[in-house]
């Protein structure tokens, strides 16, 4: 509940903490996060937050928004009001949300893995394996270290204030933990630069049986 006490306090400074990395960095890569996406009938889009994603939504699909913070859900519920975005809001923790099995036909979460410690991730890709369809896609936007030696100084010094501000950290690696959840890694590809890189993973698919096999 840490996590809740933080975006608690700063919900309502939040758009404008981030607004520097918003307009320069990710807003431009938003639209690829949701591209292909059209044709889902309903997707999750895990760690909300304030709502930053809405403008990008697939149009026609439902959608739904899953946050822990009501602080961050209510400054998200004033962005639907005034874009007249159609996504049903729901308080829940990510590693035990309130939905059932096979519920969405996709799911997307931008950053939030960034924020969970390395005890939670394991737990929240298995939530989200749990209830994303087999044949659905988990996109996961995070950060990445970079390889190169001034961009990877300049991380390691907004470090102690990310980890401060938000809870977050750069490292978090959440690849790693996919393949004990049962999930395949299916696309890798960086974003921007060497340092935002965006995860695509899903159930592998059980071949269908042959003719000896029946």
């Amino acid at each position: 509940m840490a996590g809740q006490r933080k975006y608690s306090h700063i919900a309502r400074t939040y758009d404008i903490l981030d607004l520097p990395f918003e307009y320069l960095r990710y807003r431009p890569l938003r639209p690829t996060i949701w591209s292909g996406l059209d044709e889902c009938c309903r997707i999750l889009d895990a760690g909300i937050g304030t709502g930053r994603n809405m403008d990008y939504y697939p149009a026609g699909v439902e959608m739904v928004g899953l946050d822990l913070s009501p602080a961050m859900l209510a400054r998200a519920a004033v962005r639907r009001r005034k874009t007249g975005t159609a996504v049903h809001l729901v308080e829940g923790n990510i590693i035990a949300t309130p939905f059932a099995d096979d519920t969405f036909d996709a799911v997307v979460s931008t950053f939030l893995f960034c924020v969970l410690p390395p005890d939670l991730q394991l737990p929240a890709l298995r939530e989200l394996a749990r209830i994303c369809k087999p044949e659905g896609e988990i996109r996961i936007l995070e950060y990445a270290i970079s390889a190169n030696p001034i961009r990877r100084a300049v991380m390691k010094l907004w470090a102690p204030w990310i980890r401060f501000a938000y809870g977050a950290a750069f490292d978090r690696e959440t690849e790693q933990y996919l393949a004990t959840t049962g999930l395949q890694l299916v696309a890798r590809r960086f974003l921007h630069a060497d340092t935002i890189k965006l995860l695509v993973a899903r159930q592998p698919l059980v071949p269908a049986p042959s003719d000896s096999d029946l």
